[in-house]
C-alpha cells in the first residue's frame, strides 16, 4: 500500500501552485505541514480526483489517478469545509451518501451501524446535523469517508475549530484507524502533526522544503530555540533581530520565546525544541534566504 507522487505540477494559468512534488507515503500516518496557501489543500485535491495535475504522475496502490472511476473505490476524502442537508438526521445523511456510493441497502446498514459506534456518533444518529458540535461534525465526517471501507484516507485540516478534548479524541481515533490503512492529515498546526504522525513533508509556496521523519524535523531547532527575560520598552528592539515565536507578561517583565543562529548569550536560556519550533526556525531560515541542510 502506497502512494506514489513523481514531479507533480499544478498551474493556475501563469501561477503555480505545486511545483515538482515528489513523495512516496506509506502505511500508517502521514503529515502535510505548511502554511495557508502553501499548496496543501491543492495536493489533497489532486489526489481525491477532484482536480487535475498539470504535470507529473500519481499512483495510489498501483493505480494510475487518471483512472478515477478505481481510484475513488479506494479512498475516503474529508475536505476542510464538509456539509451535508442541514435538517438530515446523522442517520439518514450517512444513508443517502451510502446510496451515491452504490453501497448496497443491507451493506449500508451495517457500515452506517458499525462508524457510529467506531466515531461514538451512536447517541446522535437520530440528531439532525445542524445540532451537531464542531467536533461532531468532524467525526461525521470521517464516518463518511469511511463508508466505503477505503485503503486510503485524505483528511484537510481536521482539527480547525476543535476544542483540546475533541481535538485529543479525534487523535485518537485517526491513530485507531491508520493501523491497516494510509491516512493522509493535512494540516497548519504543527502539533496535530507532533501528535498522530510518524513521517511528515513541509510544503512551502507549492515546494516541498522537507520530507522525512517527524524526529528530524523536531532536530533542526535543536540548539535554536531560547527564552529570556525582557522589560517592556526592550521588546520591539528585541523583535527587530530575532524571531520571536511567543511572549508571556510577568508581571513588568516579559518572558520571550524565539530563535535565534548566533549562539546563546549570558541572559538566555536554551530550550528543548518543540516540532513548532523547529518548523518555525525551517520557515524562518528559508523566508530569510539562509541554508538549511534537509535530509530528504
Amino acid at each position: 500500500m502506497e502512494i506514489k507522487i513523481e514531479h507533480l505540477n499544478k498551474n493556475y494559468g501563469k501561477r503555480s501552485a505545486l511545483k515538482d512534488i515528489s513523495l512516496h507515503i506509506p502505511v500508517g500516518m502521514y503529515g502535510l505541514l505548511g502554511e495557508n496557501g502553501a499548496g496543501k489543500t491543492t495536493l489533497m485535491r489532486i489526489l481525491a480526483t477532484m482536480l487535475e495535475a498539470s504535470t507529473g504522475t500519481v499512483q495510489i496502490n498501483g493505480i494510475d489517478i487518471k483512472n478515477k472511476k478505481e481510484v475513488r473505490k479506494i479512498i475516503g476524502y474529508l475536505p476542510q469545509e464538509f456539509s451535508v442537508y442541514p435538517n438530515m438526521t446523522v442517520y439518514s445523511a450517512l444513508d443517502y451518501l451510502g446510496i451515491l456510493s452504490e453501497l448496497p441497502k443491507h451493506l449500508r446498514k451495517q457500515r452506517i451501524n458499525e462508524l457510529l459506534r467506531q466515531v461514538n456518533l451512536e447517541q446522535e444518529k437520530n440528531k439532525e446535523f445542524k445540532n451537531l458540535s464542531g467536533g461532531m461534525k468532524r467525526r461525521f465526517g470521517i464516518a463518511q469517508a469511511l463508508l466505503n471501507n477505503p485503503q486510503i484516507l485524505i483528511i484537510d485540516e481536521p482539527t480547525a475549530g476543535l476544542d483540546p478534548e475533541e481535538r485529543l479524541r479525534f487523535y485518537n481515533l485517526l491513530s485507531e484507524l491508520a493501523m491497516d490503512r494510509i491516512i493522509l492529515l493535512s494540516t497548519h498546526i504543527a502539533s496535530d502533526i507532533e501528535a498522530t504522525c510518524s513521517n511528515v513533508a513541509v510544503l512551502f509556496s507549492g515546494t516541498v522544503i522537507f520530507e522525512g521523519q517527524v524526529k528530524n524535523l523536531l532536530q533542526l531547532g535543536t540548539g535554536k530555540v531560547y527564552t529570556t527575560t525582557l522589560m517592556q520598552n526592550e521588546l520591539n528592539q528585541f523583535k527587530k533581530k530575532h524571531h520571536v515565536i511567543s511572549i508571556h507578561q510577568n508581571g513588568t517583565d516579559i518572558s520571550c520565546r524565539f530563535l535565534s543562529n548566533t549562539g546563546p548569550q549570558k541572559e538566555w536560556v536554551t530550550c528543548q525544541p518543540t516540532i513548532e519550533d523547529s518548523y518555525m526556525y525551517l520557515l524562518s531560515s528559508l523566508k530569510q534566504g539562509g541554508g538549511i541542510d534537509v535530509v530528504y
